[in-house]
């Protein structure tokens, strides 16, 4: 057994490497899929596992309640003594401010903290050291946004301070998302008017002494409380009960809190995931015209191995040993990848511990990942590499051309078009399987691009209602153009792999064609006409009915207003249309060029 697994490990790894442009090929094809699925996988465990490792270290409240004025403090006093209440930290004075620092100036709210460690929502430094006098702590998040770090130099409401750390808060959604927990309000997301007066745009978290906190202002300052329920799950009860007690104001049950600090995660994972499956489908697209020509031309191989003694299995064995391994390879390079380019992508959340930096690669993810990558080798070889085995051994010895299909409509159509049209159309009749996977690809690509002009309008047009803050939106760009470029990478690849596929497969007709009297740029032609052809009829269903069935797909998952997404107008989608063909004939031109330039004698 270990012989019979070590002979077709063998024979496996020396075709790959004679055939390296072509392994090299599966491998990118593969590897775009999987690098979307770890980014996707990841940001998965950042939408849940960060912001509950915060909880645990920072001691994280059940409940978060504040008052407005210091007359209604014995409200909150009263709810420090309600049922179900095991411990509290505060009342802490809390007070709005301008922060100036690395040469921008952003609204924040300035919480008043004991230099000595709460029992609840005590913050979990990541960089230097607690408050102290003269000293500002920074939220991590909006730490990371205005680039600043321990020992710079901030301004509060013209006072300077000392940045002495950084820290991470269960308390608060991380910035731009923070709670307002001021009297006067805050406005969170974009805007496009000028903000009215007295209200806060995206503040930040900071943390003073109590006595600097009272020092930056003479108005009256808020207070905030942190509860510890003896039962965390009972939060949103509790807050239903005592939500207007004593005073208090609406209260944040720490549910709320965790749905607002991973909520851009959660939407960048739906996009990737979305991504992931669009490439899954482009790449099996793919390599099932790469394994088919492939197939073929190890057609005088497959009669050489079974003529010493391989048996069908063996032989079918070979064949899907292969693309295991080259998906193996991809696995492994696309979760290196995505556990790279994870952290660009999950910034947002750079406020949770867990978040910032390298996010955790698990095992569930590292399985996951492999078994799509083997399942789509699987699926794309198993049919052809079946029936190679099948295929009669003197057959295979003699490696003789397949014989056209004679198809008389389409013989009587062709007859009167131009020569180049006619060979195309007999080229895309002579391998109808190929021609529909074409127009696959390209339909796949195509909604891809439509739900992006979507997104992308919706983003630019209505971030505030969308409940997006500007980082945020940026984000989300981000991950837009990620997956958007994965997508057009592998479209390309598929064009060039169709067309390679298609000249090897038509050299002995093409041949024929240029020795009864057809140019080499007649050949060259159809050879790309034949692509762009299945490339027009693919743009045309990748926007209607493809495009939006993907869009409505989306919104049924996610949940969103689709009545609030501006469509893409009628010229763009006829750019779209336009810019797919012409982008495929060019992709197209080099290979039909190289395949109808082949010498005539030579090939036949």
């Amino acid at each position: 057994m270990l012989g019979r697994i070590l002979l077709v490990g063998r024979l496996a790894v020396r075709d790959l490497r004679r055939r390296r442009i072509e392994a090299a090929l599966l491998l990118l094809a593969i590897m775009a899929a999987t690098t979307t699925l770890t980014l996707a996988l990841v940001l998965r465990d950042a939408a849940s596992d960060p912001y509950q490792s915060t909880r645990a270290a920072t001691h994280g409240p059940d409940v978060v309640a504040g008052v407005y004025q210091p007359a209604k403090l014995s409200g909150l006093e009263e709810l420090a003594g309600a049922a179900g209440v095991i411990d509290h930290s505060g009342p802490y004075p809390v007070a709005p401010a301008k922060l100036q620092a690395s040469g921008r100036t952003s609204d924040v709210q300035v919480v008043g903290r004991d230099a000595a460690p709460a029992s609840v929502d005590q913050p979990e430094l990541i960089q230097g050291s607690w408050v102290r006098d003269g000293g500002v702590v920074v939220e991590a998040a909006f730490a990371n946004a205005l680039h600043v770090r321990v020992g710079d130099p901030v301004t509060l409401d013209s006072r300077s301070f000392e940045v002495v750390g950084v820290a991470v808060t269960a308390a608060m959604p991380p910035y731009p998302g923070a709670s307002c927990i001021v009297a006067i309000g805050c406005v969170n997301g974009a805007i496009t008017d000028e903000v009215p007066p007295g209200l806060l745009h995206n503040p930040g978290l900071v943390w003073l002494t109590q006595a600097d906190v009272r020092s930056l202002t003479t108005d009256s300052l808020s207070y905030v409380m942190n509860l510890k329920l003896a039962d965390p799950a009972e939060a949103q009860a509790f807050v239903a009960n005592h939500g207007e007690h004593g005073g208090a104001t609406p209260m944040q049950p720490w549910e709320n809190i965790l749905e607002d600090a991973t909520e851009l995660a959660r939407d960048s994972q739906i996009l990737l995931l979305i991504g992931a499956w669009l490439l899954g489908l482009l790449a099996v697209a793919g390599l099932s015209v790469l394994v088919g020509g492939r197939m073929a031309d190890q057609t005088r191989r497959v009669g050489l191995l079974k003529a010493v003694g391989g048996t069908p299995s063996l032989v079918a064995a070979v064949l899907l040993a292969e693309y295991v391994l080259v998906a193996i390879v991809a696995a492994a390079a696309g979760l290196a990848v995505g556990s790279l380019a994870a952290p660009l992508l999950a910034e947002s959340s750079a406020g949770l511990i867990g978040s910032a930096g390298t996010p955790s690669m698990t095992m569930s993810t590292v399985g996951l990942v492999t078994a799509v990558a083997l399942g789509v080798a699987v699926v794309a070889t198993v049919v052809p590499a079946v029936r190679a085995a099948r295929s009669s051994t003197v057959n295979a010895l003699a490696d003789s051309p397949r014989p056209p299909r004679r198809i008389g409509w389409l013989i009587a159509i062709s007859a009167r078009l131009p020569v180049p049209l006619l060979l195309a159309l007999r080229v895309a009749a002579r391998r109808p399987r190929r021609v529909v996977l074409g127009v696959v690809s390209i339909a796949i690509t195509v909604s891809g691009i439509f739900v992006v002009l979507v997104l992308n309008a919706f983003l630019t047009t209505q971030p505030l209602a969308g409940g997006y803050a500007d980082a945020q939106v940026e984000v989300l760009r981000q991950v837009l153009l990620v997956w958007i470029v994965i997508l057009l990478s592998l479209a390309a690849v598929n064009a060039i792999v169709i067309t390679w596929a298609t000249v090897l497969d038509n050299r002995h007709s093409s041949a024929l064609a240029r020795a009864l009297g057809a140019t080499p740029r007649d050949v060259s032609t159809a050879l790309a006409a034949a692509q762009v052809l299945p490339a027009l009829v693919g743009a045309v269903v990748g926007v209607f009915p493809g495009g939006f069935a993907l869009f409505a797909a989306i919104n049924a998952i996610t949940g969103g207003d689709s009545d609030r997404a501006t469509l893409p107008s009628l010229w763009q989608l006829l750019a779209v249309v336009l810019a797919t063909v012409l982008v495929v004939a060019a992709l197209t031109a080099v290979p039909a060029r190289l395949g109808g330039r082949r010498p005539v004698t030579e090939t036949l």
